[in-house]
Protein backbone atom coordinates (compact mmCIF):
# COMPACT_ATOMS: atom_id res chain seq x y z
CA UNK A 1 0.00 0.00 0.00
CA UNK A 2 1.30 3.43 -1.08
CA UNK A 3 0.55 6.91 0.09
CA UNK A 4 2.59 9.60 -1.47
CA UNK A 5 2.96 10.54 -4.66
CA UNK A 6 5.56 9.27 -7.12
CA UNK A 7 7.84 11.94 -6.40
CA UNK A 8 7.86 10.52 -3.03
CA UNK A 9 7.96 6.75 -3.99
CA UNK A 10 11.20 7.91 -5.72
CA UNK A 11 12.95 8.64 -2.91
CA UNK A 12 14.10 5.56 -1.46
CA UNK A 13 15.97 6.86 1.12
CA UNK A 14 13.07 7.49 2.92
CA UNK A 15 11.76 3.95 2.98
CA UNK A 16 12.42 3.67 6.80
CA UNK A 17 9.77 6.73 7.40
CA UNK A 18 7.91 4.92 5.25
CA UNK A 19 7.33 1.79 6.42
CA UNK A 20 7.23 3.06 9.90
CA UNK A 21 4.32 5.77 8.82
CA UNK A 22 2.86 2.15 8.00
CA UNK A 23 3.28 0.76 11.36
CA UNK A 24 2.11 3.68 13.47
CA UNK A 25 -0.78 3.82 11.61
CA UNK A 26 -2.02 0.32 11.48
CA UNK A 27 -2.21 0.67 15.54
CA UNK A 28 -3.00 4.23 15.64
CA UNK A 29 -5.76 6.08 13.87
CA UNK A 30 -7.24 2.97 12.25
CA UNK A 31 -8.37 1.48 15.13
CA UNK A 32 -10.50 4.75 15.89
CA UNK A 33 -11.92 4.53 12.33
CA UNK A 34 -12.80 1.13 12.31
CA UNK A 35 -14.52 1.08 15.77
CA UNK A 36 -16.34 3.99 14.58
CA UNK A 37 -18.08 1.92 11.78
CA UNK A 38 -17.94 -1.47 12.83
CA UNK A 39 -20.23 -0.98 15.67
CA UNK A 40 -23.32 -0.97 13.79
CA UNK A 41 -23.17 -4.28 12.95
CA UNK A 42 -23.37 -6.06 15.41
CA UNK A 43 -25.79 -3.87 17.15
CA UNK A 44 -28.61 -6.00 14.51
CA UNK A 45 -27.79 -9.63 16.22
CA UNK A 46 -27.18 -8.13 19.38
CA UNK A 47 -31.17 -7.89 20.36
CA UNK A 48 -31.22 -10.26 23.16
CA UNK A 49 -29.30 -7.52 24.84
CA UNK A 50 -30.74 -4.71 27.00
CA UNK A 51 -30.87 -1.47 24.77
CA UNK A 52 -29.54 0.87 27.63
CA UNK A 53 -26.05 -1.56 27.87
CA UNK A 54 -25.99 -2.14 24.24
CA UNK A 55 -26.04 1.77 23.89
CA UNK A 56 -23.74 2.05 27.13
CA UNK A 57 -21.25 -0.49 25.24
CA UNK A 58 -21.28 1.45 22.08
CA UNK A 59 -20.09 5.10 22.97
CA UNK A 60 -17.60 3.47 25.39
CA UNK A 61 -14.65 3.84 22.67
CA UNK A 62 -15.47 7.60 22.55
CA UNK A 63 -16.42 8.26 25.78
CA UNK A 64 -13.57 7.06 27.51
CA UNK A 65 -10.75 8.78 25.19
CA UNK A 66 -10.15 12.32 27.02
CA UNK A 67 -9.20 10.24 30.07
CA UNK A 68 -6.82 8.23 28.21
CA UNK A 69 -5.34 10.60 26.37
CA UNK A 70 -3.85 12.15 29.47
CA UNK A 71 -1.12 9.53 29.35
CA UNK A 72 1.33 11.85 27.79
CA UNK A 73 0.06 14.38 30.60
CA UNK A 74 0.42 12.46 34.07
CA UNK A 75 -1.79 13.75 36.05
CA UNK A 76 -4.23 15.84 34.82
CA UNK A 77 -7.68 15.69 36.28
CA UNK A 78 -10.63 15.72 33.52
CA UNK A 79 -14.11 13.46 32.30
CA UNK A 80 -12.70 10.12 32.11
CA UNK A 81 -10.06 10.32 34.75
CA UNK A 82 -10.68 7.56 37.50
CA UNK A 83 -11.27 4.50 35.09
CA UNK A 84 -7.97 5.12 33.79
CA UNK A 85 -5.54 6.56 36.91
CA UNK A 86 -3.69 3.06 36.85
CA UNK A 87 -2.54 3.46 33.55
CA UNK A 88 -1.50 6.78 33.76
CA UNK A 89 0.33 6.53 36.50
CA UNK A 90 1.97 3.78 34.35
CA UNK A 91 2.69 5.80 31.74
CA UNK A 92 4.22 8.69 34.44
CA UNK A 93 6.98 5.86 33.63
CA UNK A 94 7.20 4.88 30.50
CA UNK A 95 7.42 8.29 28.86
CA UNK A 96 8.51 7.14 25.18
CA UNK A 97 5.82 7.26 22.66
CA UNK A 98 6.90 3.61 21.32
CA UNK A 99 6.62 1.83 25.24
CA UNK A 100 3.51 3.65 26.03
CA UNK A 101 2.01 2.61 22.70
CA UNK A 102 3.21 -1.14 22.84
CA UNK A 103 1.49 -0.68 26.18
CA UNK A 104 -1.50 0.31 24.60
CA UNK A 105 -1.51 -2.78 21.98
CA UNK A 106 -1.61 -4.98 25.38
CA UNK A 107 -4.28 -3.22 26.26
CA UNK A 108 -6.11 -3.94 22.72
CA UNK A 109 -5.57 -7.29 22.47
CA UNK A 110 -7.22 -7.65 25.98
CA UNK A 111 -10.27 -6.41 24.85
CA UNK A 112 -9.73 -8.57 21.71
CA UNK A 113 -9.93 -11.53 23.85
CA UNK A 114 -12.96 -10.68 26.34
CA UNK A 115 -14.53 -9.77 22.76
CA UNK A 116 -13.71 -13.10 21.22
CA UNK A 117 -14.98 -15.08 23.58
CA UNK A 118 -17.69 -13.21 24.93
CA UNK A 119 -20.46 -15.35 22.71
CA UNK A 120 -18.96 -18.90 23.40
CA UNK A 121 -19.44 -17.27 27.35
CA UNK A 122 -22.23 -16.08 26.93
CA UNK A 123 -21.49 -12.92 28.50
CA UNK A 124 -22.54 -9.44 27.42
CA UNK A 125 -20.47 -8.21 30.37
CA UNK A 126 -17.45 -9.18 28.46
CA UNK A 127 -18.73 -7.10 25.81
CA UNK A 128 -18.75 -3.73 28.00
CA UNK A 129 -15.22 -4.98 29.48
CA UNK A 130 -14.12 -4.79 25.83
CA UNK A 131 -15.77 -2.04 24.74
CA UNK A 132 -14.16 -0.21 27.74
CA UNK A 133 -11.02 -1.11 27.13
CA UNK A 134 -10.87 -0.76 23.70
CA UNK A 135 -12.35 2.65 24.60
CA UNK A 136 -8.81 3.27 26.71
CA UNK A 137 -6.10 1.56 24.22
CA UNK A 138 -7.98 3.85 21.47
CA UNK A 139 -7.94 6.92 23.50
CA UNK A 140 -3.88 6.37 23.92
CA UNK A 141 -3.44 5.22 20.69
CA UNK A 142 -5.15 8.37 18.89
CA UNK A 143 -3.03 10.65 21.33
CA UNK A 144 0.31 9.09 20.65
CA UNK A 145 0.01 8.70 16.61
CA UNK A 146 -0.35 12.21 15.86
CA UNK A 147 2.35 13.44 17.91
CA UNK A 148 4.66 10.21 16.58
CA UNK A 149 4.10 10.76 13.56
CA UNK A 150 4.79 14.24 13.45
CA UNK A 151 8.30 14.09 15.05
CA UNK A 152 9.71 11.22 12.63
CA UNK A 153 9.84 13.47 8.92
CA UNK A 154 11.70 15.91 7.90
CA UNK A 155 10.01 19.06 7.34
CA UNK A 156 9.28 19.18 3.57
CA UNK A 157 7.33 15.63 4.38
CA UNK A 158 6.13 16.66 7.55
CA UNK A 159 2.60 17.67 5.40
CA UNK A 160 2.30 14.39 4.25
CA UNK A 161 3.30 12.16 7.27
CA UNK A 162 0.71 14.00 9.36
CA UNK A 163 -2.51 13.63 6.86
CA UNK A 164 -1.77 9.89 7.02
CA UNK A 165 -2.95 10.15 10.37
CA UNK A 166 -6.29 11.39 8.86
CA UNK A 167 -5.66 8.29 5.54
CA UNK A 168 -5.84 5.46 8.01
CA UNK A 169 -8.07 6.59 9.77
CA UNK A 170 -10.51 6.73 6.90
CA UNK A 171 -8.81 3.48 6.07
CA UNK A 172 -10.30 1.94 9.66
CA UNK A 173 -14.05 3.71 8.62
CA UNK A 174 -13.56 1.39 5.43
CA UNK A 175 -11.98 -1.30 6.82
CA UNK A 176 -15.09 -1.72 9.30
CA UNK A 177 -17.69 -1.33 6.47
CA UNK A 178 -15.99 -3.73 4.52
CA UNK A 179 -15.60 -6.12 7.01
CA UNK A 180 -19.33 -5.67 8.81
CA UNK A 181 -20.45 -6.82 5.59
CA UNK A 182 -23.10 -9.61 5.74
CA UNK A 183 -21.36 -11.86 3.43
CA UNK A 184 -18.31 -11.27 6.02
CA UNK A 185 -18.06 -11.01 9.56
CA UNK A 186 -21.42 -9.18 9.80
CA UNK A 187 -23.67 -12.33 10.31
CA UNK A 188 -24.69 -13.55 13.37
CA UNK A 189 -22.43 -16.32 13.93
CA UNK A 190 -18.59 -14.17 13.61
CA UNK A 191 -19.64 -11.04 14.74
CA UNK A 192 -17.63 -11.71 18.06
CA UNK A 193 -14.61 -11.90 15.37
CA UNK A 194 -15.67 -9.02 13.83
CA UNK A 195 -15.59 -7.53 17.42
CA UNK A 196 -12.18 -8.52 17.65
CA UNK A 197 -10.52 -7.83 14.43
CA UNK A 198 -8.51 -4.60 16.39
CA UNK A 199 -6.78 -7.88 18.15
CA UNK A 200 -5.07 -8.16 14.55
CA UNK A 201 -3.44 -5.03 14.84
CA UNK A 202 -2.00 -4.61 17.58
CA UNK A 203 -0.57 -7.90 17.19
CA UNK A 204 1.15 -6.17 14.18
CA UNK A 205 2.00 -3.28 15.39
CA UNK A 206 3.52 -4.83 18.69
CA UNK A 207 5.73 -7.36 16.96
CA UNK A 208 7.00 -4.62 14.37
CA UNK A 209 7.05 -1.49 16.35
CA UNK A 210 10.26 -2.47 18.44
CA UNK A 211 12.12 -2.62 14.97
CA UNK A 212 11.61 1.28 14.86
CA UNK A 213 13.29 4.48 17.15
CA UNK A 214 11.73 6.94 19.20
CA UNK A 215 11.36 10.00 17.59
CA UNK A 216 14.61 12.19 16.79
CA UNK A 217 13.33 15.21 18.25
CA UNK A 218 12.30 13.40 21.64
CA UNK A 219 16.02 11.51 21.53
CA UNK A 220 17.59 14.75 22.08
CA UNK A 221 15.34 17.22 23.99
CA UNK A 222 13.86 14.84 26.03
CA UNK A 223 16.35 12.11 26.71
CA UNK A 224 19.34 14.42 25.96
CA UNK A 225 20.89 11.09 23.54
CA UNK A 226 22.53 12.68 20.60
CA UNK A 227 24.11 9.61 19.89
CA UNK A 228 20.26 7.45 19.52
CA UNK A 229 18.90 11.38 18.07
CA UNK A 230 21.63 10.34 14.84
CA UNK A 231 20.99 7.05 14.63
CA UNK A 232 17.07 7.58 14.72
CA UNK A 233 18.00 9.82 11.94
CA UNK A 234 20.12 7.81 9.61
CA UNK A 235 17.59 4.76 10.14
CA UNK A 236 14.82 6.94 9.11
CA UNK A 237 15.83 9.23 6.72
CA UNK A 238 18.92 7.66 5.12
CA UNK A 239 22.02 8.74 4.28
CA UNK A 240 21.70 12.28 2.55
CA UNK A 241 22.36 15.51 3.86
CA UNK A 242 19.96 16.15 6.73
CA UNK A 243 22.34 19.31 8.51
CA UNK A 244 20.00 21.82 8.23
CA UNK A 245 17.11 19.48 10.06
CA UNK A 246 19.50 18.27 12.43
CA UNK A 247 20.85 22.34 13.42
CA UNK A 248 16.29 22.96 13.21
CA UNK A 249 16.22 20.92 16.33
CA UNK A 250 19.49 21.47 18.24
CA UNK A 251 17.93 25.45 18.04
CA UNK A 252 14.84 23.80 19.25
CA UNK A 253 16.42 21.98 22.13
CA UNK A 254 18.54 25.21 23.27
CA UNK A 255 14.95 26.93 22.98
CA UNK A 256 13.66 24.84 25.60
CA UNK A 257 16.49 24.59 27.37
CA UNK A 258 15.46 28.41 29.04
CA UNK A 259 11.50 27.49 29.38
CA UNK A 260 9.39 24.73 31.30
CA UNK A 261 6.75 22.48 30.31
CA UNK A 262 3.58 23.60 30.73
CA UNK A 263 0.59 21.72 32.59
CA UNK A 264 -2.91 22.05 30.66
CA UNK A 265 -4.23 25.21 32.76
CA UNK A 266 -0.45 26.60 32.23
CA UNK A 267 -1.12 26.47 28.83
CA UNK A 268 -4.36 27.66 28.67
CA UNK A 269 -3.24 30.61 30.31
CA UNK A 270 -0.17 31.65 28.78
CA UNK A 271 -0.56 34.42 26.57
CA UNK A 272 2.58 32.64 24.38
CA UNK A 273 0.50 30.48 22.95
CA UNK A 274 -2.88 32.46 23.01
CA UNK A 275 -3.59 32.39 18.78
CA UNK A 276 -1.86 28.47 18.81
CA UNK A 277 -4.66 27.95 21.35
CA UNK A 278 -7.12 30.08 19.10
CA UNK A 279 -6.71 28.39 16.15
CA UNK A 280 -6.13 24.78 17.53
CA UNK A 281 -9.86 25.29 19.04
CA UNK A 282 -11.23 26.74 15.88
CA UNK A 283 -9.94 23.67 13.44
CA UNK A 284 -10.60 20.65 15.77
CA UNK A 285 -14.05 22.21 16.86
CA UNK A 286 -14.68 22.69 13.41
CA UNK A 287 -13.72 19.06 12.16
CA UNK A 288 -16.00 17.48 14.72
CA UNK A 289 -19.00 20.25 13.80
CA UNK A 290 -18.63 20.45 10.34
CA UNK A 291 -21.57 18.18 9.34
CA UNK A 292 -19.72 15.31 8.56
CA UNK A 293 -21.96 13.24 10.23
CA UNK A 294 -24.77 14.90 9.36
CA UNK A 295 -23.66 13.44 6.03
CA UNK A 296 -23.70 10.47 6.94
CA UNK A 297 -27.19 10.52 8.74
CA UNK A 298 -28.50 11.65 5.81
CA UNK A 299 -27.16 9.49 3.40
CA UNK A 300 -29.07 6.58 3.98
CA UNK A 301 -32.41 8.10 3.65
CA UNK A 302 -31.09 9.85 0.51
CA UNK A 303 -30.26 6.77 -1.05
CA UNK A 304 -33.88 5.27 0.05
CA UNK A 305 -35.66 8.33 -1.50
CA UNK A 306 -33.59 7.25 -4.13
CA UNK A 307 -35.66 4.40 -4.66
CA UNK A 308 -32.16 2.56 -4.42
CA UNK A 309 -32.58 -1.15 -3.85
CA UNK A 310 -32.14 -1.68 0.17
CA UNK A 311 -29.83 -4.64 -0.37
CA UNK A 312 -27.47 -2.36 -2.43
CA UNK A 313 -27.76 0.63 0.26
CA UNK A 314 -24.63 -0.57 2.31
CA UNK A 315 -22.76 -1.02 -0.83
CA UNK A 316 -23.09 2.40 -1.71
CA UNK A 317 -22.12 3.89 1.52
CA UNK A 318 -19.69 2.01 1.16
CA UNK A 319 -18.96 4.06 -1.67
CA UNK A 320 -19.20 6.93 0.53
CA UNK A 321 -16.27 5.86 2.77
CA UNK A 322 -14.22 4.84 -0.10
CA UNK A 323 -14.52 8.14 -1.40
CA UNK A 324 -13.58 9.84 1.86
CA UNK A 325 -10.60 7.53 2.07
CA UNK A 326 -9.43 8.20 -1.62
CA UNK A 327 -9.87 12.00 -0.72
CA UNK A 328 -7.54 11.32 2.13
CA UNK A 329 -5.00 10.05 0.28
CA UNK A 330 -5.13 12.71 -2.33
CA UNK A 331 -4.81 15.56 0.69
CA UNK A 332 -1.41 13.65 1.50
CA UNK A 333 -0.06 14.36 -1.69
CA UNK A 334 -1.61 18.21 -2.23
CA UNK A 335 -1.07 19.06 1.39
CA UNK A 336 3.52 19.92 0.84
CA UNK A 337 2.48 21.88 -2.81
CA UNK A 338 -0.60 24.16 -1.61
CA UNK A 339 0.11 24.03 2.20
CA UNK A 340 -2.12 23.82 5.30
CA UNK A 341 -3.96 26.84 5.08
CA UNK A 342 -5.18 26.70 1.55
CA UNK A 343 -6.76 23.16 2.28
CA UNK A 344 -7.95 24.40 5.41
CA UNK A 345 -10.15 27.64 4.87
CA UNK A 346 -10.53 26.52 1.27
CA UNK A 347 -12.25 23.10 2.41
CA UNK A 348 -14.45 24.83 4.86
CA UNK A 349 -15.58 27.23 1.50
CA UNK A 350 -16.07 24.56 -0.26
CA UNK A 351 -18.01 22.70 1.92
CA UNK A 352 -20.44 25.65 2.91
CA UNK A 353 -21.40 25.59 -1.00
CA UNK A 354 -22.11 22.02 -1.12
CA UNK A 355 -24.23 22.07 1.98
CA UNK A 356 -26.24 24.98 0.48
CA UNK A 357 -27.05 23.23 -1.85
CA UNK A 358 -27.33 20.22 -0.56
CA UNK A 359 -30.30 22.26 1.81
CA UNK A 360 -32.21 23.15 -2.05
CA UNK A 361 -32.18 19.57 -2.96
CA UNK A 362 -33.42 17.75 -0.09
CA UNK A 363 -35.92 21.13 0.21
CA UNK A 364 -37.18 19.93 -3.29
CA UNK A 365 -36.89 16.31 -3.11
CA UNK A 366 -40.80 15.31 -3.40
CA UNK A 367 -41.58 17.67 -5.74
CA UNK A 368 -38.64 16.96 -8.39
CA UNK A 369 -37.90 13.14 -8.14
CA UNK A 370 -34.05 13.42 -10.04
CA UNK A 371 -33.34 15.84 -7.27
CA UNK A 372 -32.63 12.81 -5.40
CA UNK A 373 -30.24 11.35 -7.49
CA UNK A 374 -28.69 15.31 -7.38
CA UNK A 375 -28.39 15.33 -3.40
CA UNK A 376 -26.48 11.63 -3.99
CA UNK A 377 -23.88 13.89 -6.09
CA UNK A 378 -23.53 16.85 -3.42
CA UNK A 379 -23.05 14.33 -0.79
CA UNK A 380 -20.13 12.07 -2.36
CA UNK A 381 -18.99 16.35 -3.14
CA UNK A 382 -18.89 17.30 0.13
CA UNK A 383 -17.29 13.92 1.53
CA UNK A 384 -14.34 14.82 -1.17
CA UNK A 385 -13.78 18.35 -0.45
CA UNK A 386 -13.68 17.10 3.56
CA UNK A 387 -11.14 14.54 3.07
CA UNK A 388 -8.88 16.69 0.81
CA UNK A 389 -9.31 19.83 3.35
CA UNK A 390 -10.21 19.39 6.78
CA UNK A 391 -9.61 15.67 7.25
CA UNK A 392 -5.74 15.60 6.86
CA UNK A 393 -4.69 19.57 7.31
CA UNK A 394 -6.10 19.97 10.74
CA UNK A 395 -3.88 16.92 12.22
CA UNK A 396 -0.75 18.68 10.57
CA UNK A 397 -1.82 21.91 11.74
CA UNK A 398 -2.22 20.65 14.84
CA UNK A 399 1.02 18.91 15.88
CA UNK A 400 3.00 22.19 14.04
CA UNK A 401 1.82 24.95 16.12
CA UNK A 402 3.15 23.81 19.13
CA UNK A 403 6.53 22.63 20.09
CA UNK A 404 7.83 19.45 22.15
CA UNK A 405 7.32 21.28 24.80
CA UNK A 406 3.53 21.96 24.86
CA UNK A 407 2.49 19.78 22.54
CA UNK A 408 1.37 16.74 25.40
CA UNK A 409 -0.55 19.51 27.23
CA UNK A 410 -2.39 20.65 23.80
CA UNK A 411 -3.10 17.31 22.79
CA UNK A 412 -5.02 16.96 26.27
CA UNK A 413 -7.15 19.96 25.07
CA UNK A 414 -7.75 18.19 21.70
CA UNK A 415 -8.69 15.31 23.19
CA UNK A 416 -11.55 17.10 25.41
CA UNK A 417 -12.42 19.51 22.27
CA UNK A 418 -12.76 15.94 20.43
CA UNK A 419 -14.90 14.35 22.96
CA UNK A 420 -17.03 17.29 23.94
CA UNK A 421 -17.71 17.74 20.02
CA UNK A 422 -18.93 14.20 19.88
CA UNK A 423 -21.06 14.27 22.87
CA UNK A 424 -22.89 17.25 22.06
CA UNK A 425 -23.78 15.78 18.60
CA UNK A 426 -25.00 12.43 20.00
CA UNK A 427 -27.23 14.24 22.74
CA UNK A 428 -28.29 17.19 20.49
CA UNK A 429 -27.97 16.42 17.09
CA UNK A 430 -31.41 14.24 16.68
CA UNK A 431 -33.66 16.67 18.29
CA UNK A 432 -32.04 19.00 15.58
CA UNK A 433 -32.98 16.90 12.61
CA UNK A 434 -36.49 16.10 13.78
CA UNK A 435 -37.35 19.78 14.15
CA UNK A 436 -35.27 21.46 11.12
CA UNK A 437 -34.87 18.27 8.85
CA UNK A 438 -32.35 19.27 6.50
CA UNK A 439 -32.53 22.72 7.39
CA UNK A 440 -30.28 21.79 10.10
CA UNK A 441 -27.27 22.14 7.46
CA UNK A 442 -27.85 25.79 7.83
CA UNK A 443 -25.97 25.56 11.31
CA UNK A 444 -22.82 23.42 10.30
CA UNK A 445 -22.69 26.00 6.93
CA UNK A 446 -22.42 28.80 9.92
CA UNK A 447 -19.84 27.48 11.29
CA UNK A 448 -17.55 26.21 8.01
CA UNK A 449 -18.14 30.04 7.28
CA UNK A 450 -16.86 31.38 10.20
CA UNK A 451 -13.90 29.02 10.83
CA UNK A 452 -12.94 29.76 7.02
CA UNK A 453 -12.80 33.38 7.63
CA UNK A 454 -10.32 32.85 10.96
CA UNK A 455 -8.15 30.64 9.27
CA UNK A 456 -7.60 32.69 6.06
CA UNK A 457 -6.90 35.63 8.70
CA UNK A 458 -4.96 34.38 11.34
CA UNK A 459 -3.55 31.20 10.76
CA UNK A 460 0.13 31.27 9.47
CA UNK A 461 1.08 28.76 6.27
CA UNK A 462 3.66 26.53 8.53
CA UNK A 463 4.82 24.39 5.36
CA UNK A 464 8.21 24.00 5.03
CA UNK A 465 9.00 26.20 8.49
CA UNK A 466 10.62 25.21 11.85
CA UNK A 467 8.83 24.85 14.80
CA UNK A 468 10.48 27.97 16.04
CA UNK A 469 10.00 29.66 12.78
CA UNK A 470 6.42 28.92 13.13
CA UNK A 471 6.21 30.13 16.97
CA UNK A 472 8.02 33.61 15.68
CA UNK A 473 4.75 33.92 13.26
CA UNK A 474 2.23 33.17 16.17
CA UNK A 475 4.50 35.62 18.45
CA UNK A 476 3.74 38.53 15.75
CA UNK A 477 0.03 37.78 16.53
CA UNK A 478 0.46 36.86 20.49
CA UNK A 479 2.71 40.00 21.33
CA UNK A 480 2.06 41.99 18.66
CA UNK A 481 5.10 42.64 16.08
CA UNK A 482 7.72 44.73 17.84
CA UNK A 483 8.02 42.20 20.37
CA UNK A 484 9.55 39.71 18.11
CA UNK A 485 13.39 39.43 17.18
CA UNK A 486 14.27 38.77 13.77
CA UNK A 487 17.42 38.38 12.00
CA UNK A 488 17.48 39.95 8.38
CA UNK A 489 16.46 37.02 6.22
CA UNK A 490 13.54 36.77 8.91
CA UNK A 491 14.60 33.43 10.48
CA UNK A 492 14.54 33.33 14.39
CA UNK A 493 17.79 34.18 16.03
CA UNK A 494 19.96 31.23 17.78
CA UNK A 495 19.37 33.20 20.89
CA UNK A 496 15.14 32.65 21.83
CA UNK A 497 13.57 35.32 23.76
CA UNK A 498 12.22 33.69 26.25
CA UNK A 499 9.07 34.55 27.82
CA UNK A 500 7.80 34.64 31.83
CA UNK A 501 5.33 31.73 31.88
Amino acid sequence: MSFPSLELCAQIQYRGLFQMILVLGIGGSFPYGFHISVINYPSKVSDSAPSFLWAFSSVQTLALQPGAEKAAHPGVPGPGMPRVVAWLGLCAGVAERKKCQMLTNLIMLTAALFMGFSKMAKSFEMILLGRLLYGIGIGFSFNIHPQYVGEISPKKLRGFTNATVAVFLTLGKVAGQIIGLGEILGSESLWPLLLAFSGLTATIQLVMLPCFPDSPPYLLIQKDNEEAFLKAIKQLWGEGDHQAEIDDIKREKAAMSCTKSLRVLEVLKAQSLRWQLYVMITVMSTLQLCGINAIYFYSFEVFRTAQFEESLIPYIALGVGICECLSSILCSSLIERFGRKLLLWGGYAAMVLVLAALTVTLSFQHRFFWMHYLSVIFIFLFVIFYGIGPSGATISVMVEIFNQTYRPSAFVIVGFINWMGLFLLGMIFPFIVEYLGPFCFLIFMGILAISSIIIYLYLPETKGKSILEITVEFNKLNYGKKQVFLTENNSPKETVLCTKL
